[in-house]
């Protein structure tokens, strides 16, 4: 069914007072390879209808994945009898009405028109470049191409669509294994010499491991790293949750509680990004969550914007602008450090504090006088994001992290390690 016949359908089938229908179609294509051999290749799209209604206050839910009429019939009626079962919603908002949206374009035609063949060519390219190492690879090479529609009864219409490459790989060689991974909106940025050769020198550099133990020591946290950081702390930057006081943000809108050099935003304009027009029926803006240390916006959803009158907004990118520094210069600015990757297994420890813990993870090196000296054993760090951001020493220049996140490479002294870890 088109999405018109999709929508004149739920119109005069749905008879709840309101309503917010949502249809998201995938288009997926991954090769995965293990132990230097192509395991698989998994191909096809993927449907996925949801249907929120409400009569009143008492709101139900309900999801398929056929787009025809005896799905949606079945969609309608369970969503319909959940909602007449529910009790009274005291949070409930009515759906949004008609908006306009940004104009924006998340996709790729590299990514869009990259054929299995090709697919299979790169991890061939990378299992030939591990067999001359002696090694094994394991991983995924993949592309999707989402396309979503959303209407209300209210008004609302959004139509977008995005496009992401990933390819992800694990080498092991002996007693070393490491894993590197990329993730864009456009294949055409992707260069597979250039991923495994990364791969390889990390491999090598922890080849040659030294212990080190737990300290607060300057880390120079390259954009991976930090983004996986930058999400917690816009997760904690939730505007009803501080102004309930359950986070470090409680009171602190247009006061400084980041360092200077500081700045975050989320931004429809940068082209390596993926900008969704609208999420959740809202539409997306330029927002600029905090400028040179200062706390200028915070998340918030439909409910409490009402509620308190302020705006509801998403952050559904981040763009942190760095100042151009190397990795080389920022090893000369203190007088050792160490050099991380990534993090993973990040939790909270204290969400009113800040306060969260994680892991090292794909290569810790450590340098001393400008130089890098060998790898070390991963270590677990408990930090505070904003804190960390006070103790920024230098910014290098931004770079891809996700298709979600570009970043700078940054340097921070007394990075907060606690403990060793076994892997």
């Amino acid at each position: 069914m088109t999405k018109e016949r999709i929508q004149k359908f739920i119109r005069e089938h749905c008879s709840a007072d309101d309503y917010t229908f949502s249809i998201s179609e995938t288009d997926s294509h991954q090769t995965r390879f293990a132990q230097n051999a192509i395991t698989q290749h998994i191909a096809g799209p993927q449907v996925r209808i949801s249907l929120k209604v409400s009569f009143g206050t008492k709101s139900g839910n309900s999801m398929v994945n056929l787009a025809n009429e005896e799905s949606l019939l079945r969609l309608i009626q369970t969503a319909e009898e959940n909602a007449r079962l529910a009790p009274e919603d005291p949070e409930f908002v009515p759906s949004t009405g008609a908006a306009v949206l940004p104009k924006v374009d998340n996709s790729s035609e590299s990514t869009n028109s990259l054929s299995p063949k090709q697919m299979v060519g790169i991890v061939q390219n990378c299992i030939d470049r591990a067999k001359t190492l002696g090694a094994t690879v394991s991983g995924m090479c993949e592309k999707h191409h989402t396309h979503k529609f959303e209407f209300t009864k209210n008004g609302f219409v959004g139509e977008d669509a995005h496009s992401t490459f990933g390819h992800s790989m694990t080498l092991k060689r002996g007693e070393v294994e490491t894993k590197v991974s990329y993730e864009a909106k456009d294949f055409a940025s992707f260069d597979v010499a250039k991923e495994f050769d990364r791969l390889a020198a990390q491999a090598e550099v922890l080849s040659h491991m030294q212990s080190f133990e737990p300290q607060k020591i300057a880390v120079i946290l390259r954009p991976n790293a930090l983004e996986e950081l930058m999400w917690f702390m816009i997760w904690m930057m939730n505007r009803r949750e501080s102004d309930e006081g359950f986070t470090p943000f409680t009171g602190m809108l247009d006061k400084e509680c980041f360092g200077k050099k500081f700045s975050l935003y989320s931004t429809l304009q940068h082209p390596d990004l993926i900008a969704p027009a609208f999420k959740a029926s809202l539409p997306n803006k330029e927002t600029t969550w905090v400028e040179r240390g200062i706390l200028k916006n915070m998340p918030a959803d439909r409910y409490w914007a009402q509620k308190t009158a302020c705006d509801a907004q998403n952050a559904y990118n981040i763009y942190i602008p760095g100042e151009g520094t190397s990795e080389a210069e920022m090893m000369k600015m203190v007088p050792r450090g160490l050099i991380i990757n990534r993090f993973w297994y990040i939790r909270f420890v204290d969400m009113k504090a800040g306060e969260l813990t994680g892991m090292t993870r794909d290569g810790v090196l450590y340098f001393e006088n400008g130089e890098v000296k060998h790898a070390v054993n991963n270590l677990r760090f408990n930090e505070i994001p904003q804190d960390v951001t006070r103790r920024i020493l230098a910014l290098g220049k931004e770079a891809l992290a996700s298709p979600y996140a570009v970043v700078p490479t940054i340097l921070v002294e007394d990075f907060n390690f606690v403990d060793k870890t076994s892997f």
